[in-house]
């Protein structure tokens, strides 16, 4: 189940990436003029799904391995 989570996740971002590219490429050869905020709203739920994925990823390591700080040892 995770592993179809995680796959959907990436997928997400992908076609978020793909969109923005295409919008960007229609936009610069002269297809079609739309707003750029179309295009910051794009970048923005990128933003979110790849800060989501990487905020889940982060907490799961942090479960599977404790950090233990020691007080005292000075690193060079």
């Amino acid at each position: 189940m995770r592993h179809k989570i995680n796959f959907i996740r990436y997928e997400g971002f992908i076609l978020v990436g793909f969109i923005i590219a295409m919008g960007a490429m229609i936009k610069i050869t002269g297809v079609y003029d739309f707003s750029s905020n179309w295009f910051w709203f794009l970048v923005g739920i990128g933003l979110v799904i790849e800060g989501t994925i990487s905020f889940i990823k982060q907490r799961r390591f942090d479960r599977k391995f404790k950090i233990i700080e020691r007080k005292g040892i000075k690193e060079y």
